[in-house]
């Protein structure tokens, strides 16, 4: 997979870069070492220090030399978080992406914030390699999948943030349309869904802070008095994402909850983590590498400190 191949790979942004001296064929011998010796910390050393597109490059003459699938490898020898972290850090980000979105939908209940944290926070060309690489892996459709999992309003909402499309629009019209929207008895969905999910990201802030002007209420105030459940939930994390999804993305981070934590510092390690890291800091005025220390311990600890990269 080439790095330009996905608008997820590679932003300045990022703590994890490629590794200057990048020898896959030296790594794959070394990673074949360190399974046979169970050396979690050289797996884990190898592997926080390898961009993406390297890892796929280790994987590949993995397989080669030993006729074994890395993952399927490293399955043998690795249990619990510390499985389940480097398994996603030798994922392509799109496969990762799609496995979030599959866990989100498993068992009983949906886990609808991070469902949304995906749909919201990802490009609409992301998204669809996302939905490609999900029917490959699971031979099921995710707009379907979506729908199966939702409802109403918020069902509409799910699906249209899948398949968001920017189109061209007047601030002002979409302003009027947006408080004309909440001026009945019962506040209608439809604007809301459709300009919200199709508009840019500028232009959205414009319409937003002239909502707020004209009504004299904050968006969240309005959210708060004229939705509910689910659908507002959805419109508020729309509209954080809008705004700034690093803040957003650090307050999930807030939670220090193993599979938000190491899915989004994965996720995002390589094109934003540098801004979640330091909205991390403002919001609770320590820095992300010396929280997790506070959670987190072992090979774990390590691999989750090598991907924040540095202290702030």
């Amino acid at each position: 997979m080439d790095e330009n191949s996905s608008d997820m790979f590679w932003g300045t942004l990022g703590t994890v870069r490629p590794f200057p001296n990048f020898y896959p064929d030296r790594d794959a011998a070394d990673i074949q070492a360190a399974l046979e010796r169970k050396d979690m910390a050289a797996l884990v050393r190898i592997l926080t220090n390898r961009n993406n597109a390297q890892r796929q490059a280790v994987a590949q003459s993995f397989q080669d030399k030993t006729k074994q699938d890395l993952s399927g490898a490293l399955k043998k020898v690795l249990s619990g978080d510390l499985e389940e972290l480097l398994l996603q850090l030798v994922m392509p980000p799109e496969q990762l992406e799609a496995q979030r979105l599959k866990a989100a939908m498993a068992g009983l209940g949906t886990d609808e914030e991070t469902l949304l944290e995906i749909l919201c926070c990802r490009s609409r060309k992301t998204l669809q390699e996302v939905a490609a690489v999900y029917r490959q892996m699971y031979k099921k459709d995710l707009e379907k999948e979506l729908k199966a999992e939702t409802s109403g309003d918020f069902a509409r909402l799910v699906v249209a943030l899948l398949n968001k499309a920017v189109t061209a629009g007047s601030v002002q019209r979409d302003v009027q349309a947006l408080a004309a929207s909440l001026s009945g008895k019962k506040a209608e969905a439809g604007p809301w869904i459709n300009i919200l999910t199709s508009r840019d990201s500028n232009h959205l802030d414009k319409v937003l802070m002239e909502l707020e002007l004209e009504t004299g209420q904050t968006v969240d105030q309005l959210l708060e008095k004229h939705f509910s459940g689910d659908f507002r939930l959805g419109l508020r994390v729309l509209v954080q994402c809008i705004q700034n999804p690093q803040v957003y993305l650090a307050q999930r981070l807030l939670t220090m909850k193993t599979s938000l934590v190491q899915g989004i510092m994965v996720s995002h390690s390589e094109e934003d983590l540098l801004p979640i890291r330091a909205a991390f800091l403002r919001l609770s005025g320590s820095s992300l590498y010396s929280t997790l220390q506070k959670h987190f311990k072992g090979e774990q600890l390590l691999a989750l400190q090598a991907v924040c990269r540095s202290e702030d």
